[in-house]
């Protein structure tokens, strides 16, 4: 007999397809993810959860599924789920890390560049019938090439936007919990202290994991540190940053722009006051979206599920102790 497995979001077909063939698989088909509520209940006689980071996973979720062997996630974050209270239970957790990197970076890239040259309001100007003519100083932007470029979190996605930085001539600093000797050799970046990057960075580019110590950490006092004439980047996760002191940084010119991929809340509402500002971009937690990333994330996840399933190593397992 297959055993049963429950997904939380719909897959692309070659994935759903290697599911199927070893499992019954049960899937919630709806665009909007299942309530909290509705996944308790689904997962009871479960052997195998494939979810997402709009799913929270916490204890009593997992106390509802006795029959639980293994929790995939198809993302490379992993704060919707207890970990700790999984391995409590002997409960694998898998992620999907690594494959979505060069999408990701590339993704960061063209956050910084639109907001550094206005996109968006250039944009909207043709839109709404305000061009009329050329103009020497109409929507002037910030300079890229040359700049400084300060990168907070120098893991795999760190990395890469460093390494796309060399294109443009910039000078890239970072902060991190760690040095990293060998980027910093290979890469030719500098390390600096949280404070000292924001004082001299003219873009700041977010890729932490959302802790309890990077929760928040984009606040106020942070964001004082900051040039006027800067632009912040985050593609990491919404709670990095304080919503409501980012727009006040914003609309009060504290600093020049901001250029968001995911938000707290998320989704962000449409009445939202950090969409009234034109110096503000959002869109939908794109940053992975290419056709190729996102099948080998559902892949990834589809395997670490299987083994999960067959009571060997996930390929990529957030807690390899159980």
């Amino acid at each position: 007999m297959k055993p049963k497995i429950y997904v939380t979001r719909h897959l692309p077909e070659v994935a759903f397809d290697k599911l199927a063939a070893h499992c019954e698989v049960e899937i919630w088909d709806e665009e909007f993810p299942p309530s909290y509520e509705v996944l308790t209940e689904k997962i009871r006689d479960k052997e195998g959860l494939l979810c997402l980071l709009t799913d929270r996973i916490d204890p009593q979720l997992m106390d509802a599924a006795p029959n639980l062997k293994v929790i995939s996630q198809c993302a490379v974050g992993f704060d919707n789920i207890d970990i700790a209270a999984a391995t409590e239970r002997g409960l694998p957790v898998g992620n999907t890390p690594g494959v979505l990197t060069d999408a990701t970076a590339d993704f960061a890239w063209s956050l910084l560049m639109s907001a550094a040259r206005r996109v968006g309001e250039g944009i909207e100007y043709v839109k709404t019938g305000q061009w009329h003519t050329w103009g020497l100083t109409l929507l002037l932007g910030a300079e890229v090439y040359g700049a400084t470029l300060g990168i907070i979190g120098m893991g795999r996605i760190g990395q890469a936007v460093a390494q796309r930085a060399s294109g443009f001539n910039m000078k890239v600093l970072y902060s991190d919990a760690f040095r990293q000797p060998e980027a910093e050799a290979n890469l030719g970046v500098e390390y600096r202290n949280l404070d000292d990057l924001l004082a001299e960075s003219d873009f700041v580019s977010l890729h932490v994991n959302l802790t309890e110590e990077t929760r928040g950490l984009m606040n106020a006092r942070t964001m004082a540190l900051m040039k006027a004439s800067a632009i912040l980047i985050n593609t990491s996760r919404g709670p990095v940053i304080d919503p409501d002191d980012l727009y006040d940084a914003l609309s009060s010119g504290e600093i020049a722009y901001a250029a968001l991929d995911v938000t707290d809340p998320e989704p962000i509402p449409a009445d939202h006051k950090l969409l009234s500002l034109p110096n503000c971009i959002i869109v939908p937690h794109i940053a992975s979206a290419t056709i190729s990333t996102r099948t080998k994330m559902a892949m990834m996840a589809v395997d670490n599920l299987l083994a999960g399933l067959e009571g060997k190593p996930l390929p990529n397992q957030v807690n390899p102790g159980v």
